[in-house]
């Protein structure tokens, strides 16, 4: 094999490696795109995702609340089923809140997934009027999305202090079983409504956005 041709192959072998290190450093993008699904696709749909998981902990954060009312009139017979209906529903407010910041995780690596390439394309256009039009349009949308994190970030912050609440008091009714119990739920709830109510202002504030960055993505 002569000297020229054996270099032509060696650099046809580095740049099949180079593809396909690029290729596999993020497969699941690589694969959707082949699919025609691209990153801008897979956002909106994420961002989806995390307001209808959002939506989901609001009713279940709301329920909560009004089991917790509900309990704290109950006669000491029935502290037992009190006890298990708070605990059912705090374990459901963990769970909702957990798919929330789940699914915000993952708008975060898309997110991010794409304003990287999409820089990085920007670099390789000729024409600098449309380079310069990309750039402008890649800098709002990650003004855009930078609004929209933060009342998701808000959101997903407020539910921290509802859950401690609320698992400090099933905690004690738990080992607690009598009016001494009743008697600290009670003193509890207005302090457990308060955060719910902000809990539920901030969701709210976070969905509004997500509904905006939707409408914007699917029209720019």
């Amino acid at each position: 094999m002569g000297r020229a041709t054996a270099s032509g192959l060696k650099l046809a072998v580095c740049l099949v490696t180079a593809l396909f290190i690029g290729a596999c450093s993020n497969p699941y993008y690589s694969v959707m795109e082949k699919a025609g699904i691209h990153k801008r696709d897979i956002m909106v749909d994420r961002v989806e995702d995390a307001r209808n998981s959002q939506q989901d902990a609001q009713e279940q954060f709301k329920s909560a609340l009004e089991q917790f009312d509900s309990v704290v009139s109950l006669k000491e017979t029935d502290l037992k089923q009190a006890y298990e209906r708070l605990n059912d529903e705090y374990e459901d407010c963990v769970a909702a809140a957990e798919r929330v910041s789940s699914r915000i995780d993952k708008v975060e690596s898309v997110s991010e997934a794409l304003f990287d390439e999409w820089a990085d394309e920007i670099k390789l256009y000729e024409n600098r009027e449309l380079a310069r039009s990309s750039k402008k349009q890649l800098e709002a949308t990650k003004s855009r999305y930078g609004t929209m994190m933060a009342r998701m970030q808000q959101a997903e912050e407020s539910m921290e202090p509802v859950l401690n609440i609320f698992r400090d008091n099933v905690l004690f009714l738990k080992h607690n079983l009598n009016a001494q119990a009743i008697g600290s739920l009670q003193s509890e709830f207005a302090g457990l409504e308060a955060e719910i109510n902000t809990l539920v202002q901030r969701m709210s504030e976070a969905i509004e956005s997500s509904n905006a960055f939707i409408a914007d993505m699917q029209t720019s």
